[in-house]
């Protein structure tokens, strides 16, 4: 099982490298990734974009461009196209955004007939370390899915509980996350929650545990799920946090790394390949734990 993001850089360094392919790569952040990455014995890389740009940019960094491959395509959505290509011909394992807008790279993905579409809602899953115990804490979904309704949350869930599964965790603990621990028809994630852990009762949620509604220290926090004497397999012990919406997600995600300075990593599931998809704002290293957590998944 991976405990913290130590055991799983050291679990990826252990194994053949596999292949990552980044659409719209030219940039200097993803080229010195590709770098760090590389001299680590993460990944390996193939490069989609403008090839002057790219070889450019590999020279700078002191890089040897006839050792990478590169595939000449400077146009964002032909870029694409060809990275979700090489996917699905397994010439590699995980797909990476560049800099390209997010709708360009996610109409490849999803296109019906060339895609890496699986007919499951594809969400986004933050993941960092327990503060409590050790194990990692995935949250989900920091930012995709803006106001997802029951159905969606249950395949956000399920997402989310196969990347902990290929994290090692045998029976993730989920945490339907909510402002209050009991059930408010004034607040409808309240009643989702509750509907939710029923469906994990009656088996309609395999392969894990689902509680809920819980206020986040409730969920997270040992200390405070007894102080307010919640009780449970979940509570204090979570895994796994399910967010009602983006409006609540996407600060925790912000929150972790700009306030609290917390290492995050971030996967996007229920594609046919695992996908990295981050920010321009976040660190090199935020990048180098995302792609070993794909590529450890993949």
């Amino acid at each position: 099982m991976v405990n913290n993001f130590d055991d799983l850089l050291n679990a990826v360094r252990g194994r053949q490298a596999q292949k990552i392919v980044i659409a719209a790569a030219e940039d200097t952040g993803i080229i010195q990734l590709v770098k760090k990455a590389t001299e680590n014995g993460i990944a390996e890389f193939i490069l989609i974009g403008d090839e002057n740009k790219l070889n450019e940019l590999l020279e700078v960094e002191g890089l040897d461009p006839t050792r990478i491959e590169i595939h000449h395509k400077p146009d964002h959505k032909q870029a694409a196209e060809k990275a979700v290509a090489l996917v699905v011909e397994k010439r590699a394992q995980v797909l990476m955004k560049g800099e390209l807008h997010t709708s360009v790279f996610l109409k490849a993905i999803l296109n019906r007939e060339k895609g890496l579409r699986t007919g499951n809602l594809i969400s986004q899953i933050t993941v960092c370390e327990k503060t409590e115990e050790d194990g990692l804490l995935l949250i989900t979904d920091c930012a995709m899915n803006i106001a997802p309704n029951l159905d969606e949350k249950k395949q956000i869930l399920e997402n989310a509980v196969t990347l902990a599964l290929g994290l090692g965790c045998k029976r993730p603990r989920v945490a339907i996350l909510s402002a209050v621990e009991v059930v408010n028809p004034a607040i409808p994630d309240t009643l989702d929650a509750a509907v939710l852990s029923k469906m994990s009762d009656r088996g309609q949620i395999k392969y894990a545990i689902v509680d809920g509604p819980l206020a986040l220290d409730s969920a997270i926090s040992i200390k405070a799920a007894r102080q307010k004497k919640i009780s449970g397999e979940v509570a204090g012990r979570a895994d796994i946090i399910l967010v009602p919406n983006l409006q609540v997600g996407n600060p925790i995600h912000k929150g972790l790394t700009f306030f609290a300075e917390r290492k995050v990593a971030a996967s996007v599931m229920g594609a046919g390949a695992p996908i990295v998809m981050l920010s321009r704002a976040d660190s090199i290293d935020t990048k180098l734990r995302s792609i070993a957590l794909a590529t450890y998944v993949s």
